[in-house]
């Protein structure tokens, strides 16, 4: 009986198997963080900040993981680009999430 078929490059199907497994945890849970703090942000008009930490979270970890796997499976994107495209994003939610934490809000 063949239950699936995997194949990999440079890797044991294990190990990708695991990275797929935890990349999709992280997506998960920032994901339902994200959804906590809009939950909050839309409280009130007192609470803008959390909508932009949502934000940031998002391009800080959901966007990256769907950029690791879907840029080399559905494009031929090279590691270069793929690696500046995800170092950009995480940048950016970084970047979000600072200038939300600092007073980056109007009062």
């Amino acid at each position: 009986m063949i239950v699936g078929q995997v194949d990999t490059t440079g890797a044991d199907p294990l190990i990708a198997l695991g990275v797929l497994v935890l990349s999709v945890v992280s997506v998960v849970l920032s994901v339902t963080i994200a959804a906590v703090l809009i939950r909050g942000y839309r409280r009130g008009p007192a609470h803008r900040g959390m909508l932009w930490l949502a934000v940031g979270l998002i391009l800080l970890i959901t966007v990256p993981e769907v950029l690791r796997v879907a840029l080399p499976t559905a494009t031929d994107v090279g590691s270069t680009g793929r690696s500046v495209l995800v170092s950009g994003c995480e940048l950016l939610g970084l970047a979000t999430i600072l200038w939300t934490v600092y007073g980056g809000e109007v009062r």
